[in-house]
């Protein structure tokens, strides 16, 4: 299928979504990845994850004219090593999705509708947001309260943060596309607001934060 989606934000952030159908040779035939990337890929003992990470590059490939080249930092963060540009990554078995910005900090999370979520609602909420949960839509609301959470996890790349603590997300009821506003808690106390955008397609919720 290769490119899904693709659009541009009113902040300037640029949003891309790969639809994983290829086989893992047809991928490596379209992702031309650099020779030390392709090492640590074929360490990959599962082979979804081999294809997630050769989509990231095709997906990379499709949106940058000019070959760029993907690192890590320590704590997992993924930047470009030849490219000013901020950049955030997700996948899931059927998607990869990028969200990049020239000068903002951001975040982005895809996840399957198809999972069950009710772990989340131990270890991640509030009780507040505990309280917020429609019971004909939980597993819903539950998978994008965790993409909410993690998007802003990535955006602040912070060590050791207390989902349920730390991060607040207000109420909201689930829509094919919306806003959500929540809130970041530093362990000194001091707090952020970030509004975050969503939309679900083909089962799957992504969410995203610029700024």
């Amino acid at each position: 299928m290769g490119l899904y989606l693709r659009k541009t934000l009113e902040n300037k952030a640029e949003i891309s979504v790969w639809q994983i159908t290829e086989t893992e040779e047809e991928l490596m035939k379209i992702s031309s990845v650099p020779s030390d990337e392709m090492e640590e890929i074929a360490l990959l003992k599962n082979e979804s994850q081999r294809k997630q990470r050769l989509a990231v590059r095709a997906l990379l490939n499709e949106i940058f004219d000019e070959k760029v080249y993907l690192g890590h930092h320590d704590n997992g963060k993924p930047f470009l090593e030849n490219c000013i540009t901020n950049i955030s990554i997700t996948h899931t078995d059927k998607y990869v999705a990028i969200i990049t910005h020239e000068e903002e900090d951001l975040g982005i999370d895809i996840e399957s509708l198809d999972r069950d979520f009710s772990a989340v609602e131990k270890k991640v909420l509030s009780e507040e947001e505990i309280e917020d949960l429609d019971d004909d839509r939980k597993n819903e609301q539950l998978a994008i309260y965790w993409c909410a959470k993690e998007a802003i996890f990535k955006r602040m790349s912070q060590s050791r943060v207390d989902f349920a603590e730390q991060i607040e997300v207000e109420k909201f009821t689930p829509k094919g596309e919306g806003e959500l506003e929540a809130t970041f808690i530093h362990k000194d106390g001091h707090e952020e607001e970030f509004e975050l955008g969503y939309i679900t397609f083909d089962r799957h919720v992504l969410v995203w934060v610029v700024g």
